[in-house]
């Protein structure tokens, strides 16, 4: 390592909160490889990844405190429990230790609570015993306020460990008012992870100031350089 990748770990108060995040579908190997290595450089807490790259993905951390992040039934949430809990069990025995999750949208804005607490119960159960972290994303863009509340409640009763505003691949990303709201309904409970459209470094400070505990981004490399430029 570096002096100056040094100096960003010792002096960015951002990076560890930070997955580093390269999901989209035309991923190359050599790109993956770049992230993880950028995520050692840059003192990132995670890489957050699809779950097919989880292995790759923890042979080249291996030795580092990087932890790997995978994502499940990404990007829809719509497919079944059991497929959910299957690409869970895969996942973590591949080396992830964190668990981003889709809900099932479609169920929670048909009203089907139980269908959805079933569905983030499941993939709880088979991580929790592995001890992985779940990470429910809610895909705050679909939802109303009071479907963003429910989702949050559910996602407590469940025993997730973060709630997560989006995928990223839907109409919309992270805003600092549904990161307050999701804050202000699991208190100290959960995580807050703050994720899609976060490119700069003031977009990072606002969800950190909002509640966020967590920032999801591919452009973190971006905002630490901003953080650091204003020391």
């Amino acid at each position: 390592m570096t002096e100056n990748e040094n100096t960003i770990q010792r002096t960015s108060k951002l990076a560890g909160i930070i997955d580093h995040t390269l999901l989209k579908p035309d991923a190359t190997v050599a790109q993956v490889e770049q992230l993880c290595r950028e995520t050692i450089d840059y003192g990132f807490g995670a890489v957050c990844v699809n779950s097919y790259w989880v292995k790759h993905c923890t042979k080249m951390l291996e030795g580092s405190q990087v932890k790997t992040a995978a994502t499940i039934g990404f990007p829809l949430g719509a497919m079944s429990t059991k497929a959910k809990r299957a690409e869970t069990k895969r996942a973590i025995k591949d080396g992830a230790v964190e668990i981003d999750m889709v809900l099932n949208v479609g169920e929670l804005k048909s009203g089907n609570l139980d269908a959805v607490a079933h569905d983030i119960r499941g993939v709880v159960l088979e991580a929790h015993k592995r001890q992985a972290i779940v990470k429910v994303i809610i895909e705050t863009c679909l939802l109303t306020d009071e479907e963003k509340v429910t989702a949050c409640q559910i996602a407590m009763e469940a025993e997730a460990d973060f709630v997560k505003t989006s995928t990223g691949f839907s109409t919309g990303g992270a805003t600092v008012e549904d990161v307050a709201l999701m804050r202000s309904v699991v208190g100290d409970k959960l995580g807050v992870k703050a994720s899609g459209g976060i490119r700069s470094y003031g977009d990072a400070i606002r969800m950190v100031e909002a509640g966020a505990s967590r920032i999801g981004a591919s452009s973190g490399i971006r905002i630490v350089e901003e953080e650091l430029q204003q020391q």
